[in-house]
């Protein structure tokens, strides 16, 4: 019994019949460079990212510029208050410290002139928190004198000098007085007249004390100032009075 063998036919892929389209399961099999073309960025796009970098960078530098500015702002207000507060407290307790004796008028006199060099000058038995006061160690009766002088910067400045009583200014004093405030545009003092029942602008009794003086400081933000932008006022009582004894101590 004859047997033949038996033909295996593989058919790899049958032919697409007519009328089939074949199925493209992805674009990049057709176009091998599809894949660069789809991952780049056209040139208007990259301009309009640019563009917005850019605003969002200038919108970051005007936020930090604005919050620089208010900061300086804010500290320049706070040391012109702060300078303000140490300007009156000095005035405030030095003339509430202040000794005047009759019989040694040359030493105690209390000397004040308005204008635009005004001047205030009087003798005070000052604490040791006062200001400077630990260069004169244990001499706490000075005198004091309150000035408005010219300033390196073009404006004027109310400076104040210290000397122990019967001594004259040192050097160090007279060439570098501390500087109360700068861009001082009025520094004005008034004065309880008791026979008059009124204040006064000028004091001619150096030989006592007023009960009362009124200081008004006018302020500018800087030298070239017109006017000024901060006035402090303070009434203080003096609560000495001079008296017909005593010795220089």
């Amino acid at each position: 019994m004859n047997s033949q063998p038996a033909t295996r036919i593989t058919q790899a892929s049958a032919p697409p019949s007519p009328g089939c389209v074949p199925q493209v399961t992805s674009a990049f099999a057709l176009h091998p460079s599809a894949s660069s073309r789809c991952r780049a960025f056209t040139l208007v796009e990259i301009l309009i990212a640019i563009g917005i970098l850019s605003l969002v960078l200038a919108a970051i530098f005007s936020s930090w510029t604005a919050i620089l500015r208010a900061s300086k702002v804010g500290l320049d207000a706070a040391a012109s208050v702060q300078r303000s507060r140490i300007v009156v407290r000095v005035l405030e307790d030095s003339l509430t410290s202040v000794r005047c004796f009759v019989r040694n008028q040359k030493f105690y006199g209390f000397v004040a002139e308005n204008g635009d060099d005004a001047t205030l000058s009087f003798v005070a038995r000052l604490s040791k928190s006062f200001p400077r006061s630990g260069k004169f160690g244990d001499l706490d009766v000075r005198r004091l004198t309150f000035s408005v002088e010219p300033s390196s910067n073009g404006g004027r400045q109310l400076v104040l000098r210290q000397s122990p009583l019967l001594m004259d200014f040192d050097v160090d004093e007279k060439n570098h007085p501390l500087v109360l405030a700068k861009n001082v545009k009025e520094f004005q003092m008034g004065f309880w007249d008791d026979r008059r029942q009124d204040w006064v602008d000028e004091w001619t009794q150096t030989n006592q004390l007023p009960k009362l003086v009124i200081v008004t400081l006018k302020l500018a933000d800087n030298a070239n100032a017109a006017k000024a932008q901060e006035e402090i006022t303070r009434i203080v009582s003096l609560p000495a009075k001079a008296v017909a004894w005593g010795v220089p101590q």
